[in-house]
């Protein structure tokens, strides 16, 4: 995999940073989700555009990953980066790495067929696999480090309270 070098450094300069300074760490997300015809999503974030949305079973035109996907696909790629990240910090070689996110759900909850079924998923589950000529106890290591650091392991882990705030304006 690539040189494991420069991410080191990045990360531990990062690490000194805000060891010496927290607040610079302390940040807000930001994302921008527009809703078009098709329920299709154009999602801003920064310098990057995204499209989401529903595919014809739901109404939908399928121009974009679902929500769901794309949801999977976050879990997925974070943990991904974190083990290349901790694989750098910790000195193990790695060769490839792999992350399957599946996740089992009922669509009745999000129906609203039955109060009874979550809309939500009732489990997720991720396969890791790592290609590395380090020993199991490092590569174990590295996964439970990473997974132990992990912003959307953690995410889906545990419980965050999400607070809305709406505002209603006239139409243009």
């Amino acid at each position: 995999m690539d040189d494991q070098k420069p991410i080191r450094e990045a990360l531990e300069r990062s690490v000194k940073a805000v060891s010496l300074k927290p607040a610079i760490g302390q940040k807000t997300g930001r994302t921008k989700v527009r809703l078009r015809a098709g329920l299709q999503c154009d999602i801003e974030d920064g310098a990057f555009r995204l499209t989401a949305g529903a595919g014809p079973a739901t109404g939908g035109t399928g121009e974009g990953p679902s929500p769901g996907a794309l949801g999977r696909g976050a879990l997925g790629s974070c943990l991904a980066i974190g083990y290349a990240c901790w694989a750098a910090r910790l000195g193990v070689p790695i060769d490839a790495i792999e992350v399957e996110v599946e996740a089992d759900y009922d669509v009745r909850g999000e129906l609203g067929v039955s109060d009874e079924v979550p809309p939500g998923y009732t489990e997720v589950r991720c396969t890791v696999t790592v290609a590395s000529r380090a020993p199991e106890a490092d590569i174990t290591r590295l996964v439970e480090t990473a997974e132990k650091y992990s912003p959307y392991f953690d995410v889906f882990a545990r419980e965050t309270p999400v607070r809305r705030q709406l505002r209603i304006v006239e139409p243009a």
